[in-house]
């Protein structure tokens, strides 16, 4: 992302956080700590809560297994700019914002984005998570996440120009069971590498066909911090191409999905089984449509992708097509390691 200078947000003085590695995003095994930027599932509606402090997210994703939060910066100094809770550690910012309740999705998705942009000028995107309401309902005769697709699209061009499709980081998109419109990321001072699956066409090239103006992501970022090298795997489900594997199968949409992440694994650099058996820390959230799919789902990757002491947060979510029924995202730190 362009690099311009910006007012620093007011923080807590440096040391005010319980000591931890900095940059060093989701410690795993440990509750969410003073400091961390959180985000929380479960609850009627999203929301901050800022009875905690410092605030939490709040997403109206009901927990099925697993973790019930996220930690997405441990130990950070916190504080608020352009509506955003930002949280600092070494290279990495990260931060959150919710959505006016007066808002229709696409002026709410705009005026959320111009936010995010706001908070992080200077730095570069290298994750985003949207937590879009209701995300398979249509209104005026466009699904809502088309809808989310376009006015995202729209924000991104609006602040970095027609051609802003390089700068796209690892994103997820999942619709939560009541809004507002909510968003999570994480930049870094230095720029990430967005990489794509060799397996699907990049979603900002889809046809026209899966709506107006395609998404707005790339399959995965790797990032290099002063602590490790970080990889962003975006939500990743049954997708060649541009179309959609079996749909309604949801163990032929599991098999997919895995090869899909084995793919993308080859092209970060960790290989196919995504650093498994390695020093490679990993946190996975599985997201599924349908909870009586929990326990088999939970079993096939219990026996092939997770390994002890991998963190998982399984929560119900509709996906981003009607017909897809499961979608898997990854995010691991391991050893810094030097620039291709």
């Amino acid at each position: 992302m362009p690099t311009a200078r910006r007012r620093q947000p007011r923080l807590r003085e440096r040391g005010a956080a319980p000591a931890a590695k900095p940059g060093d995003p989701k410690v795993p095994g440990r509750p969410a700590a003073p400091g961390a930027c959180a985000v929380r599932f479960g609850g009627s509606a999203a929301g901050l809560e800022r009875d905690r402090q410092p605030p939490a997210l709040r997403v109206a994703l009901d927990p099925l297994g697993g973790d019930d939060h996220e930690q997405l910066l441990a130990a950070a100094e916190a504080g608020e700019e352009n509506g955003c809770c930002l949280f600092r550690a070494g290279d990495l910012t990260a931060g959150f914002a919710v959505a006016r309740p007066d808002l229709d999705l696409e002026a709410a998705t705009g005026e959320l984005y111009q936010r995010l942009f706001a908070a992080t000028a200077g730095r570069h995107l290298l994750r985003i998570w949207n937590y879009v309401p209701h995300i398979n309902r249509e209104q005026a005769g466009l699904e809502n996440y088309r809808r989310f697709c376009r006015a995202r699209a729209a924000a991104f061009e609006a602040r970095f120009g027609p051609a802003f499709q390089p700068l796209l980081p690892a994103s997820s998109a999942v619709g939560a069971a009541a809004g507002p419109l909510a968003v999570a990321f994480l930049a870094g001072t230095a720029p990430g590498r967005h990489l794509e699956n060799p397996l699907q066409v990049p979603a900002f090239r889809y046809p026209a066909e899966h709506g107006p103006r395609p998404p707005s992501f790339s399959r995965a970022t790797v990032a290099e911090t002063a602590a490790a090298t970080h990889v962003f795997i975006s939500g990743t489900a049954a997708i060649r191409g541009h179309a959609t594997v079996a749909p309604g199968d949801r163990d032929a949409q599991l098999a997919c999905t895995l090869e899909n992440l084995a793919a993308i694994g080859e092209t970060a650099g960790i290989g196919p089984t995504l650093g498994a058996g390695s020093a490679w820390r990993r946190r996975f959230k599985v997201y599924l449509r349908q909870r009586d799919d929990f326990p088999a789902v939970k079993s096939r990757l219990e026996s092939g992708l997770l390994r002890p002491g991998d963190r998982v947060a399984y929560l119900q979510a509709e996906i981003c097509r009607p017909e897809l029924v499961l979608e898997i995202e990854a995010t691991l730190a391991g050893p810094r390691r030097s620039r291709e």
